[in-house]
């Protein structure tokens, strides 16, 4: 099963974790220091909170949760093969797991990962953008092959 990721910045993350329990129907998979993941079924969400990651009330970024690292490679050769700029990272540790990934940006900038996650982490690296914020596992520049070695391990 696939689903859609939507990544949070929050300015509370108990008032946040309070709020989409009740919005959803259930409890978080995984809470961490600024951090918490909610699993949900219907609809099919993965929803991250991240405390204090940039602008509160914004999005971090989005992304869809696939089963394997094989969908991950189908989704790589896919986006390349559509002709757009990825940035892979392989085992790479981002939001508390161990993950393959790759990233694309939407024309306006939006950044998308189509990832797999590997294992739970006990770290969790936010990235430092040039305007002073941090997003969460945000992709390192790409080198000339797409390739971006492991930007939040």
């Amino acid at each position: 099963m696939s689903r859609v990721q939507l990544a949070l910045n929050v300015s509370n993350l108990e008032e946040a974790i309070a709020f989409y329990s009740k919005l959803f129907g259930t409890a978080p998979s995984k809470v961490r220091e600024g951090y918490a993941n909610f699993a949900i079924a219907e609809p099919p969400l993965k929803l991250v909170l991240l405390e204090n990651a940039g602008a509160p009330g914004t999005m971090n970024h989005l992304g869809v949760e696939v089963e394997s690292t094989d969908q991950v490679g189908a989704a790589i050769a896919r986006l390349q093969s559509e002709g757009l700029d990825t940035v892979v990272e392989g085992e790479t540790t981002c939001c508390f797991a161990v993950q393959d990934k790759v990233w694309v940006n939407a024309p306006d900038g939006e950044p998308w990962e189509v990832y797999t996650v590997l294992a739970d982490a006990p770290t969790m690296k936010l990235i430092p953008l040039t305007d002073g914020d941090a997003a969460c596992c945000a992709p390192a520049a790409a080198d000339s092959t797409g390739d971006a070695g492991s930007s939040c391990g």
